[in-house]
């Protein structure tokens, strides 16, 4: 049986707290349950219920008390602490806490920049100076400092070009003997949203035509970046090609000869089947996948989209991989902003992109939390066997989120299998994960919402659990038992062959134990209906 139906099911029937309503209505064993809580659950499955007679009070209270009873059995036998439930509790806490840990308008400020930058393309060109990520804070310094320098020189009058094409990092900038193709002197050609790293995307769509942006760091380096011009996107196109990969004349002749055949009417499609050296886009036709400004070199990039009409072709034009034709075969416009959020959601979460907004929640909590650090405690740090200290001797406050105390021992806990990076590094990474761990901790007191659905799936998940046990799994196993209820009830039944309605037997036997289990429960199990509160609740559904 699916667990995610069962457990939907199980739902149904769900305990869910509210403020209204607070007089008892029923107690079972210690636990006072509120008319609240049976109307709100009574109410939410309503819409489920068809028959007035199903729609009976005492009955769905018989039915709320029947779950109570299974939940605090679950309970009682400590369904909670096994492995395999506190694991998809977790999982799926993670998953509720999600949402929460977005900040709405910030995201929503994402999604608004992404579109624009994919409706708008930008040309730009850049120089960058290497650095790597885990580079010396001196080698650091000296690279920031030479691009500073670099800056300096452009603002002072020097052409960008020229300095690009003689300082840039980028191998692209200059001249390619090797290659035999010429640099592009750090022109990046246009380029739209999702075609570069987040914050060269970001400084570039954000510096004004004509002026040099400030340093910026990336994963390659420092850069600054000129802006050239911005435009509205010329969309996506869909195109074939056929290449030549000889850029001697011998080329230039073949491809001459090609383009002379297209212009006699014979067809690109087996023309670029016979004669293009593209072997993975030939046996297409020459088709490729469709691409925006910027996914390919400059050459091909503007023959592609000066293409009007489809089925137009291109005259022969030479980029560094030979000789090419291009057949427009369609164009695709920007489409709005509600038919592409989907899609940009997507690729702001695959790009990495919206782990800025859990850092602008971080950055909220960390400016609403009281957060100390213990520097005493800070002491063992500097010890070379951290990682061994014996726990009893890691019990003192190392950090405290407003009343929640972190020790010692949670840290090392957390770096046991992390010695690729300084402890100073990994402690801050530690609050932050603390700071996370504590907001998600108390999601539970300070979302109603939240507390519900999770309360929900806790008790589902159990039942879950308790119901595979008692009554599912005993009644495949117990095939005695099975083959003694069929011929017991055999008159209930049009077939004799208990082969061909197996199914039906096993789910009325099903249904007699959970009715035994039942009875048992309500037996060992002290249950005290407030009569008085169950006339008025009945009078108050039918008055209304």
């Amino acid at each position: 049986m699916n667990k995610m139906i069962v457990v939907g099911l199980l739902l149904m029937h769900t305990l869910i707290f509210s403020q209204k309503d607070s007089k008892t209505l029923v107690t079972i064993n210690d636990e006072k349950i509120s008319i609240a809580d049976f109307k709100q659950v009574y109410e939410k499955n309503l819409h489920v219920i068809e028959s007035e007679a199903s729609k009976d009070i005492p009955n769905n209270l018989d039915l709320f008390i029947n779950y109570q009873l299974k939940v605090q059995e679950a309970y009682a036998l400590k369904l909670d602490t096994l492995p395999s439930y506190q694991r998809e509790i977790e999982m799926y806490r993670n998953q509720l806490a999600a949402p929460y840990l977005q900040d709405k308008k910030f995201t929503e400020k994402l999604l608004e920049d992404a579109y624009f930058r994919t409706k708008n393309e930008l040309k730009a060109k850049h120089i960058l100076i290497r650095s790597a990520a885990d580079a010396s804070p001196a080698d650091t310094l000296a690279a920031y400092q030479k691009i500073v320098k670099i800056r300096d020189r452009i603002v002072a009058g020097e052409d960008f070009e020229s300095v690009a094409e003689e300082t840039s990092e980028d191998e692209s900038a200059r001249d390619n003997l090797q290659r035999k193709y010429k640099g592009n002197k750090g022109n990046l050609g246009y380029f739209s949203a999702f075609r570069m790293v987040y914050p060269f995307e970001n400084t570039a769509y954000n510096t004004k035509e004509g002026e040099v942006s400030m340093p910026f760091k990336t994963r390659f380096g420092y850069h600054i970046v000129q802006v050239d011009s911005l435009r509205p996107s010329k969309g996506e196109v869909e195109v074939a090609h056929i290449l030549i990969t000889d850029t001697t004349q011998v080329g230039k002749t073949k491809i001459d000869s090609v383009f002379a055949k297209l212009n006699a009417k014979e067809s690109f499609e087996s023309l670029a089947k016979e004669y293009s050296n593209d072997t993975s886009s030939k046996e297409r036709g020459g088709k490729l996948n469709k691409f925006g400004a910027g996914r390919m070199v400059p050459p091909f990039d503007n023959a592609a989209f000066s293409l009007n009409e489809e089925g137009d072709f291109s005259a022969p034009f030479k980029t560094r991989f030979g000789w090419h034709i291009v057949k427009l075969l369609k164009k695709h416009s920007i489409p709005s902003f509600d038919e592409m959020k989907a899609d940009l959601t997507a690729k702001l979460k695959n790009n990495g992109i919206m782990k800025l907004s859990d850092e602008a929640v971080l950055k909220k909590l960390k400016n609403t939390y009281q957060i100390e650090v213990n520097e005493t405690s800070k002491a063992i740090f500097k010890r070379k066997d951290l990682r061994n200290i014996p726990k009893d001797s890691l019990q003192n406050t190392l950090l405290r989120i407003n009343e929640k105390k972190i020790t010692q021992q949670d840290f090392v806990r957390s770096i046991f299998n992390k010695k690729n990076k300084p402890i100073a590094v990994l402690f801050e990474a530690f609050i932050d994960q603390e700071i996370l761990k504590y907001f998600k901790e108390n999601l539970v007191h300070t979302q109603p919402e939240y507390a519900t659905t999770l309360k929900e799936y806790e008790d589902g998940l159990l039942l879950f659990e308790l119901m595979k046990e008692k009554i599912w799994e005993k009644s495949t196993k117990d095939t005695l038992g099975l083959k003694a209820f069929f011929i017991k009830n055999k008159e209930n039944y049009s077939e004799d062959d208990f082969t061909k309605i197996k199914g039906q037997v096993i789910n009325d036997y099903q249904n007699l134990l959970e009715q035994n289990w039942i009875s048992e429960l309500r037996k060992k199990n002290k249950i005290k209906v407030n009569r008085k509160q169950l006339k008025k609740l009945i009078q108050f559904y039918e008055n209304n």
